[in-house]
């Protein structure tokens, strides 16, 4: 089989003051899509990049954006490489449909805006809460989810890599769950600070809203195959693309799934393009054998290119 690329895309959290102001400072095209994006979304976003303050970074209707604008800025550069698969980590998954030509980076955009004031709005209105486990494997969690059920509503949001599981939901039930996981060995188990309980049914008031945006958004088929998040598998037709976007909200992020996937169909080098290097070593836990490399600031393109 021939060694592919993957092009892996980070999701929220992996946010920071000054985030891709180095693009900008360097590159008129960068410059360019800020301006459009500050225009598009009438708002500062270019401001809250570069400058926070850092709780105004974090708001998810501002999060999402942004990291989704330093992602497909900092794509726009790579050259020397081309995918032959994406992927990204739930928010990310709108970033790697950019780069795989599936929707335009506008359209992207205000889906990405529209995706975080619904989900702010959710975690508003049904407090919720999440927490990261160390150290128990993916059963395991998904059976003391269940036991921690009967308390309030919690399950599996993320399973990042192997050990490495977030879970979402109520607070009294994700707090049942810590509790189980302690007792069951996990070697770490943290409460998160979120906005909302992500990848939950906490989320559910998020959903038509969502579903109506991405019914009116021009969705193509994507030129290379995405890994989606749900299913952690290759899909291609808009019509399937638009259901698994819309099923994404609610369900949990295959990800350590998705490397698996990616490294079966070929993938041997995988690129994290955006902000941080999450994903990176995420990939490292899942495949020790495969490389990785990342883009997050705008130096980072010249390393890739010498090592292209």
């Amino acid at each position: 089989m021939m060694a592919k690329i993957a092009f892996v895309f980070p999701g929220q959290g992996s946010q920071y003051v000054g985030m891709a102001r180095d693009f900008y400072d360097n590159a008129s095209i960068a410059r360019e899509m800020f301006t459009a994006a500050d225009g598009i979304l009438g708002v500062p976003l270019s401001r809250i990049c570069f400058e926070g303050p850092d709780d105004e970074l974090r708001q998810t209707k501002n999060t999402q954006p942004a990291i989704f604008l330093h992602s497909v800025v900092a794509a726009r550069f790579i050259t020397s490489l081309s995918p032959d698969m994406v992927a990204g980590h739930s928010l990310g998954e709108y970033s790697a449909l950019v780069a795989a030509e599936a929707i335009s980076f506008e359209d992207g955009l205000r889906l990405v805006r529209l995706r975080g004031e619904l989900m702010q709005r959710a975690g508003e209105q049904q407090k919720g809460t999440m927490a990261a486990i160390v150290g128990l494997a993916s059963e395991a969690v998904e059976l003391l989810c269940r036991e921690a059920a009967a308390t309030g509503v919690v399950q599996p949001a993320n399973f990042n890599s192997p050990g490495q599981i977030v879970i979402s939901g109520s607070v009294e039930g994700v707090h049942q769950a810590m509790e189980i996981s302690r007792r069951r060995g996990a070697k770490m188990v943290k409460e998160l600070v979120v906005s909302g309980a992500f990848h939950s049914p906490l989320m559910e008031s998020a959903r038509e809203g969502l579903r109506e945006a991405l019914d009116r958004t021009t969705i193509s088929d994507a030129r290379i195959p995405l890994y989606a998040n749900v299913t952690a598998e290759p899909v291609t037709r808009s019509s399937e693309i638009r259901e698994l976007l819309f099923r994404q909200l609610t369900n949990p992020v295959r990800w350590e799934q998705t490397i698996r996937s990616m490294v079966r169909d070929g993938a041997v080098r995988f690129v994290e393009i955006g902000p941080g290097k999450v994903l990176q070593g995420l990939a490292k836990r899942t495949e020790a054998l495969v490389k990785t490399a990342g883009v997050d600031k705008y130096a980072d393109i010249a390393s890739l290119e010498t090592a292209a």
